[in-house]
């Protein structure tokens, strides 16, 4: 009886030690094939399509205007509503007078946006059109990348200009206020 044991203890210690042995092997032996990693492009940037609405962009919008036109004499604001408005005071003979610009927005093509001029009002008195928007170039400190241009009536905001932290690019795509209907692409730097 004491040799069956012993002959099963070895027959299972060499057992063990036969598939301890044929496991470290393929472990320890390099595969045939190499596994190929996904290929990772190399594009130099990434984009996302982003939604928003009029009540956050206002936010964002204004928030911009202050940290960019900081040192600027003349304070402004804009307001999306049905139409672009923006709201500022000019200084005229030493009195403060108020100023309502609206506009129309459009999407173009490359992502920039275009703000073509509606309506007009400095306190109550009308003004052509042109002169205020020069004047508005002239003395207000507008952002990088905003471009008013007084003899077509309007503004062109170029995008992929406008200065935002990390490089970060953004196109606009749709800017139906009305609808509340507002979406851009954010393109991302990934280097």
């Amino acid at each position: 009886m004491k040799n069956k044991w012993k002959t099963g203890f070895f027959l299972i210690l060499g057992l063990n030690l036969f598939i301890g042995i044929i496991l470290l092997s393929l472990i320890l032996v390099p595969a045939d094939e190499k596994v190929k990693l996904q290929n990772i492009p190399d594009d130099k940037s990434v984009s996302f399509q982003v939604k928003s609405n009029k009540a956050d962009l206002n936010v964002l919008i204004n928030q911009y205007i202050k940290k960019e036109a900081a040192d600027s004499p003349i304070d402004y604001s804009v307001q999306l509503q049905d139409e672009v408005e923006l709201y500022g005071t000019l200084k005229f003979f030493s009195q403060e007078v108020d100023l309502k610009l609206t506009f129309v927005p459009q999407a173009l093509d490359n992502g920039d946006l275009v703000l073509k001029q509606r309506s007009i009002s400095v306190g109550s008195l009308p003004l052509p059109v042109s002169y205020v928007l020069k004047f508005i170039k002239d003395n207000y400190k507008l952002p990088k990348g905003v471009e008013i241009q007084p003899n077509d009536k309007m503004i062109h905001v170029h995008m992929q200009q406008l200065k935002l932290k990390s490089d970060v690019k953004i196109k606009a795509n749709k800017f139906d206020l009305v609808k509340d209907d507002i979406a851009f692409t954010i393109v991302v730097p990934v280097e």
